[in-house]
């Protein structure tokens, strides 16, 4: 990859993040506070648990490719969901800031993820469909827990579309 294509992912990769981690915070604000350890069974995670990867896990991938190695990621140290949201909120625009301010060289550079091997902007891609993942899994915890679905790609029972 050159560093004029991994400018490219990252101008187009970086509109797409600011557009979904704006939409998961409405998903985080949504888990209700009171049944936040809500998980549909044994084997899953539960709502909190997930919140906290989601949010903590996107802050981390950012700072992967800031730093061109991925680490240890930060704890929010966030008890609460309103805690976790703030935390969100302060820490995702200045990440996301700092990868559209690389340039191409820094996006283009191999870095290892675990073994995998690729070009450093193309975990801006990872990122958003991780985030994605995660964040869908979550959205369909909410009704069972008493919470509200918000707009998320379009409409919902509880949020309509305004076009």
């Amino acid at each position: 990859m050159t560093a004029d294509q991994a400018r490219a992912i990252a101008e187009a990769m970086g509109q797409q993040i600011q557009n979904e981690w704006m939409t998961t915070v409405k998903v985080l604000e949504a888990v209700p506070e009171a049944t936040k350890d809500w998980k549909p069974a044994d084997k899953s995670r539960s709502a909190w648990d997930l919140a906290t990867h989601i949010a903590e896990s996107d802050v981390w991938f950012l700072d992967g490719v800031i730093n061109q190695q991925f680490g240890e990621p930060t704890s929010s140290g966030a008890r609460t969901i309103a805690e976790l949201v703030s935390w969100y909120k302060a820490q995702m625009p200045n990440r996301l800031e700092r990868v559209l301010a690389m340039d191409g060289a820094r996006l283009a550079a191999i870095v290892d993820f675990f073994g995998m091997k690729m070009p450093n902007a193309q975990y801006l891609v990872f990122q958003a469909v991780h985030n994605a993942h995660h964040r869908g899994q979550l959205s369909t915890y909410l009704r069972p827990m008493g919470g509200k679905v918000p707009s998320i790609y379009g409409g919902s029972a509880d949020e309509p579309w305004q076009g």
